[in-house]
């Protein structure tokens, strides 16, 4: 089972992936990150990139609903502009389930379909502790 290191080196295997994260939703913090990060910060896009996942993830609206089982109420989120993606995968975890996998992926290189599968099976093998 790979940590955070491993999963992030993975994600950027990924064709068109430029840059990805490990992020903390409820406290806008990058718990790990690698490649670029879009406007050249990382720890800006993680809190950015939070306040949105928090948003999903706080909002009747995008939940699934009374399903009350731990797990976070949002599978992902997917973001697109003209020259890219951000993909955003929450991770089900044992403790209180607030992070999310953050995937910037090029529009032109990238597979956006095949990102959200292969960022799902990260996030289920995912070990955080």
């Amino acid at each position: 089972m790979p940590g955070i290191d491993e999963c992030l080196l993975e994600a950027m295997r990924l064709p068109g992936a430029r840059g990805a994260a490990l992020v903390d939703w409820t406290s806008g913090l990058a718990l790990g990150t690698v490649g670029d990060a879009p406007g050249g910060d990382h720890e800006t896009t993680a809190a950015e990139a939070a306040e949105l996942a928090r948003l999903a993830a706080e909002h009747g609206a995008f939940t699934a609903g009374d399903d009350a089982d731990g797990r976070p109420p949002v599978e992902d989120v997917i973001v697109s502009n003209r020259d890219s993606y951000h993909l955003l995968r929450f991770v089900d975890t044992s403790f209180d389930s607030s992070v999310f996998l953050h995937l910037w992926l090029g529009r032109e290189d990238g597979n956006l379909a095949l990102a959200r599968i292969r960022l799902g099976e990260m996030a289920a093998r995912l070990v955080l502790g």
